[in-house]
């Protein structure tokens, strides 16, 4: 059984860095063809695919949040992290982290059918 948990603060101040971490058992993130992949849901909206690191060390992203985006890992640990820059109250969201098997090739953002595992979630606030 793979399992996938999110962690960090709960609350961040508008114009400063959101920085997750998601902690993995039951499967290596260096597994060939694993993206490790950050995904996010605002109150009352939709899921919104974020970005991902590949099994490889490369990284994927999100157009729209490119800029403000890094995804890195910690191999050691097992662990893959999310850093979201200058965040703004529209970015108050549940933040999930989700094993991505690859399926689709090189289609970005990737279909959700490719993702078998997810945290629960972690709800994030952004206010002052």
């Amino acid at each position: 059984q793979v399992t996938l948990q999110e962690s960090g603060p709960g609350l961040v101040k508008p114009s400063q860095t959101l920085s997750l971490t998601c902690t993995v058992s039951g499967d290596s993130i260096t597994t060939t063809y694993d993206y490790w992949t950050w995904i996010r849901q605002p109150p009352g909206k939709g899921l919104e695919w974020m970005g991902a690191i590949a099994w490889s060390g490369k990284t994927y992203y999100s157009r729209s949040l490119k800029s403000r985006t890094s995804i890195s890992r910690d191999t050691s640990k097992n662990q893959f992290t999310l850093q979201l820059t200058s965040v703004t109250p529209e970015e108050t969201a549940v933040y999930y982290c989700a094993r991505d098997r690859g399926l689709a090739g090189d289609t970005w953002p990737p279909p959700w059918y490719g993702m078998d595992y997810w945290g629960q979630g972690t709800q994030v606030t952004v206010s002052s």
